[in-house]
């Protein structure tokens, strides 16, 4: 849910969001409803596994078996937005909308890699030197989380990437670390894929404990703050209760692996209320400058000055910052950082 109080108004979104799963065995992506029902979004891959939403909607896909990152327009067209990754796993979006990938090259200790692109499609390496990136995910302050897979029987370890540089490990003891997910509190879920195998929860002081103990790959918290876990041995998708129940939200599938949730698109009254807090705010902080130019001792002359203010508000030239200050907050909302 999305608030913002200006002038006595209270804007909401609660919309629900469709969910998209690559499905690496069937060569192909689904999305479905709120309500469970399942529909094709594209076919013809080569085992598709990390998929993530940039802030225009445009899907981008991790297509494994040719070493290529798909770039999806929201009516379905595809085009390469990079290619030559040999073993590219799991994709996510920071902040400023730069992509990053994990690839673990030869799967050989010391050729994992995490990549970056920007906007535009330019790569630069992020972090190298790993074992075994596969899972990634971002904080609430744009901090990136990768899951690095070790040697042997619970080596692997869960890097934390600080915004402002540097590497720390943050959760250590782990064994085939497949799946990293945040909830609304900042508490990082952690997925181990193997038998008998549990979901863990981390809080943001580290401690770690098990949430619930079921087999799984991948792990997402739906746009309602629920957690929904991909099951590639059974074909199924759960989603599980605050206090770990596991209920079946889908079956059928032939291999799901990675979730993405779909970026919402503002309806016509959101975009008329997130106006209404740039308007009313702008006036509000022309008033504060006014008053202010003078000294507050003509509260009358201040009132006609901000009079004459408020129409030039919908001026060609108003209606351009107008435009802009939306842009910004809207491509926020679609990150998910509001």
């Amino acid at each position: 849910m999305i608030t913002a109080v200006a002038a006595g108004m209270i804007c909401a979104r609660t919309d629900a969001q469709n969910l998209f799963v690559s499905d690496f065995r069937a060569n192909s992506i689904y999305y479905f409803t709120p309500d469970g029902v399942r529909n094709p979004f594209a076919d013809g891959l080569a085992r598709p596994h990390g998929i993530a939403f940039d802030r225009m909607g445009n899907l981008f896909v991790a297509d494994n078996g040719s070493g290529n990152i798909y770039q999806f327009t929201p009516n379905g067209v595809r085009s390469t937005f990079a290619s030559g990754l040999p073993n590219v796993h799991g994709l996510a979006f920071d902040r400023a909308g730069n992509l990053h990938a994990t690839d673990s090259g030869i799967n050989v200790a010391g050729y994992g890699m995490v990549y970056k692109w920007t906007a535009s499609g330019q790569r630069s390496t992020f972090a190298s030197n790993l074992n075994g990136s596969y899972a990634l995910a971002f904080d609430s302050a744009d901090n990136l989380y990768v899951s690095n897979q070790g040697n042997g029987l619970y080596h692997d370890t869960i890097l934390k990437f600080h915004v402002n540089g540097g590497r720390t490990t943050y959760a250590s003891d782990l064994f085939n670390t497949t799946g990293l997910a945040f909830d609304s509190a900042g508490n990082l879920f952690v997925q181990q894929s193997y038998a008998g195998s549990s979901i863990y929860q981390i809080t943001p002081s580290g401690v770690r404990s098990t949430f619930a103990p079921y087999y799984g790959n991948s792990l997402v918290f739906d746009s309602d703050g629920t957690l929904l876990q991909a099951d590639e041995s059974s074909g199924r998708i759960y989603e599980f209760s605050p206090d770990g129940t596991r209920t079946l939200f889908a079956s059928g599938l032939a291999g799901p692996g990675f979730f993405a949730v779909q970026v919402p698109e503002p309806s016509v009254w959101m975009i008329l209320c997130l106006g209404s807090v740039v308007f009313f705010g702008g006036l509000r902080f022309r008033f504060g400058a006014v008053m202010k130019s003078l000294g507050g001792s003509n509260k009358r002359t201040g009132a006609r000055e901000l009079a004459d203010e408020a129409l030039p508000m919908f001026s060609t030239w108003r209606l351009t910052v107008v435009v802009k200050r939306l842009s910004a907050v809207l491509g926020s909302l679609a990150a998910g950082r509001c």
